[in-house]
This record gives structure tokens, sequence and C-alpha cells, in this order.
């Protein structure tokens, strides 16, 4: 008889394994894709309780709103003035199958991949402009200009 409570225990204990393995949770502020063999099986996976295969691989990721503060950087003006701008970028996962496939998941390399396009923006946006332009009331003009402008390419190329 014991020998059929340890065959007994052992398959009950390989069955609740088996099915840890295929239950998951996606906290409301994360947001996820299934990976099976490599490939990719789904894409913004709803919060919660979900299943999965036990072979499927998950990846979470932080759909939070993040802050990346940027080094001051050195703009010239139309009129060739110097100008030395502070900035910081808000940014979160939008597409979070874009945001995989264009950064790795890596959230650093989310950061310089936008950092670089916000220093396009700024450097474009201050060459058309006038230094009283810039430091007057025009400045949410071109806040917003910019703005418009890196969402469109991120949203694309970046899912954020």
């Amino acid at each position: 008889m014991s020998n059929r409570g340890l065959f007994t225990g052992i398959i009950l204990a390989v069955v609740l394994m088996i099915a840890y393995s295929c239950v998951y949770v996606v906290a409301e502020y994360q947001r996820a894709i299934v990976f099976e063999f490599g490939r990719l099986e789904a894409s913004d996976i709803d919060a919660g309780l979900n299943f999965k295969k036990p072979w499927a691989k998950v990846a979470k990721f932080d759909g939070r709103l993040q802050t990346a503060d940027m080094n001051p950087e050195s703009f010239f003006t139309v009129e060739n003035k110097r100008l030395i701008v502070d900035s910081y970028i808000k940014w979160r996962i939008e597409d979070v199958e874009a945001y995989y496939k264009a950064t790795g998941g890596v959230e650093s390399t989310a950061e310089s991949r936008l950092a670089q396009r916000v220093a396009d923006g700024l450097r474009n946006q201050f060459g058309k402009r006038t230094l009283h332009d810039v430091v007057s009331g025009k400045r949410d003009e071109l806040m917003r200009e910019i703005t418009e402008s890196i969402n469109v390419d991120a949203i694309k190329l970046l899912g954020i």
C-alpha cells in the first residue's frame, strides 16, 4: 500500500508542477508577450491570471509612465546663437510587440533610441527659430511640434 501512496504522490506532484508552469499573472501596470519556441505567439496580454503552454515563455514589461532625464545638449538657433538645453522624456509602452522587436525589451535601449530622436527633433526645431522665439511665448508651440513629430515616429518605430 505504501508503494501505491508514493506513486500517487509523485503523480500528483508532477501534475501540480505542470499546472504551475501553465499559469502566469500579469499585473495591471505590466505589458506582456508570450513566446513559443522563440516565436512571438501572443502580444498585449490582458492583466490578471492567464494560461500558457508549459514550454512557452512570458516576457513582462513595465507599462507605467517612465521618465528619462536627458543630458544637457548644445543647440544653435537660426541666428547661430548657442543654447544649452536640459530636457527629459516621459514615455510608456504603447505597442508591446513593436517595443520588443525594436528594443529587445531592454528599457535602456528604448530610452537611448528615444533620446536620439528627441535630440534630433530639438536640433531641427531650434535651427528654425530665433532665440526670442525659443525663450518667449512661442515655446509652447515649439514643444507641441516636437512632441507631435516624435510621438509619430516613436509609436511607429519603437512602440512607445
